[in-house]
């Protein structure tokens, strides 16, 4: 049976559905990824969210490095399959992977080097949640390699049109983490109570599941993977074009952590507490923006393909047909996030002071996740384009605006002046990036 989707010829809403309706799923599973640990460490306490919220920062900021192999090589692979080049599809798959591992070592070797003095950063004030933070930050960057591998080669089923096999993956990884979240965290028969640590530990194991599912099943793929040889001396000019594209998406997603680690430094001026709720908080709402995400990979993928065939009028009714798509789901988010904050923030973390905290944060982030989705699909497509500078350019200039703003409305409203710095930056994207590719798409019309 083929699971790899036909992205160049047929009906653009059946095919694109077909492809991004199982990355959405698998974006959802990795996000339940972080909510399954975060439901079971909010019991442990807030320290405990904190810790985890302070360390997960740099997970966070790893993926630039990452987004670096898997962009550059999921858009150069699917532009080579739309052009009938299986050959050198094969060499941007294995370049991409190649770089995948030396990030990931290298980013390993850092964080564990510096881990306490990056925890430091953060200005976090119970010596115990330092501790916990350094320990979880150890843990989860130190194997970080299980996670890069798991990104990149789920941008290579996305770019040969397969997204079935990384939300099968997913899938078995969740059920794993769901096993051994409580097991670690709280203790259970033989094995002792870690905490914090324990959730590291399950997020790593199940996330090398992943990895080892994905690589196992890459030999029933009949697109992308068979071209693949790893044992291959890869030209350094593909590795060369790799970086190039890649390298402003990663830079891009660097910047973006490093201003969001500068505003949770802010937010700590309100206490822990205050940092807890700002981290589960941003792991409800990411149900929004990693569904987006995830649509607008397969987005990239689609573009990328018809593009390198020079299927300009598939390239701007496929965007149009997503905008819509994603559209309905920022609008369902937006009503989920405004009214449904108290109960779905209660799941996480039950200590009262803290409950009004994240429920502000919920409502006014809930504002912007219409504009969000399209700023998120709307990267994708321009992405599959090879306009990754263009998107970087946009996103670091308008997401750097959070920091005055921050600074000012936290002045004027408090801690909710800081959420709504998020939310407006988020509208303005949004706007920009929706009339901006509207430009892109005039000059396709002009294309042959």
């Amino acid at each position: 049976m083929r699971q790899n989707i036909d992205l160049l010829n047929g009906k653009i809403l059946q095919s694109l559905t077909a492809l991004a309706v199982p990355i959405m799923a698998t974006s959802l599973v990795q996000t339940a990824y972080s909510l399954t640990d975060m439901a079971w460490i909010g019991r442990v306490g807030s320290g405990a969210v904190a810790a985890v919220g302070a360390a997960g920062m740099y997970t966070w900021l790893s993926s630039g490095l990452v987004t670096i192999a898997k962009m550059g090589g999921q858009i150069k692979a699917a532009h080579s399959i739309g052009e009938g080049n299986g050959e050198e599809a094969g060499n941007y798959g294995a370049g991409a992977i190649w770089l995948t591992l030396f990030f990931a070592g290298a980013f390993a070797l850092l964080t564990n080097a510096f881990a306490r003095p990056l925890i430091g950063f953060f200005g976090l004030t119970s010596p115990k949640i330092v501790d916990d933070a350094v320990l979880y930050l150890r843990i989860a960057c130190g194997l970080i390699v299980f996670s890069f591998l798991s990104q990149t080669l789920t941008g290579l089923y996305t770019a040969a049109g397969n997204s079935k096999i990384p939300f099968l993956a997913n899938c078995i990884g969740m059920g794993a983490n769901i096993i051994l979240d409580p097991v670690l965290i709280f203790g259970v028969g033989p094995f002792p109570r870690l905490e914090a640590a324990g959730a590291a530990i399950a997020t790593v194991t199940s996330q090398g599941i992943v990895a080892l599912v994905l690589m196992a099943a890459s030999g029933k793929d009949e697109v992308l993977f068979p071209h693949i040889r790893m044992g291959k001396r890869i030209p350094s000019r593909f590795f060369r074009v790799i970086i190039r594209i890649g390298l402003p998406a990663g830079i891009q997603n660097m910047i973006y952590c490093m201003i969001s680690m500068v505003l949770t430094r802010f937010i700590a001026a309100w206490g822990d507490e205050a940092v807890a709720a700002q981290r589960v908080g941003s792991q409800i709402e990411s149900i929004s923006w990693m569904a987006a995400e995830g649509f607008g990979s397969a987005i990239n993928a689609f573009i990328g393909q018809n593009y390198g065939g020079k299927k300009y009028g598939r390239v701007r009714r496929g965007y149009l047909t997503a905008a819509v798509i994603i559209g309905v789901w920022g609008v369902f988010t937006t009503a989920l996030l405004v009214f449904g904050s108290r109960p779905i923030f209660s799941l996480f973390i039950r200590e009262e002071q803290v409950i009004p905290l994240g429920m502000s944060y919920l409502q006014v982030l809930g504002v912007s996740q219409f504009f969000m989705c399209i700023e998120l699909m709307t990267v994708g497509a321009l992405s599959g384009l090879g306009k990754t500078f263009q998107c970087s350019v946009i996103t670091v200039i308008l997401t750097s605006a959070r920091i005055p703003l921050a600074m000012v409305l936290g002045q004027v409203l408090g801690l909710e002046g800081i959420w709504w710095a998020f939310s407006l930056s988020s509208i303005v994207k949004g706007v920009v990036f929706f009339l901006y590719y509207l430009g892109e798409l005039k000059g396709l019309e002009r294309s042959p």
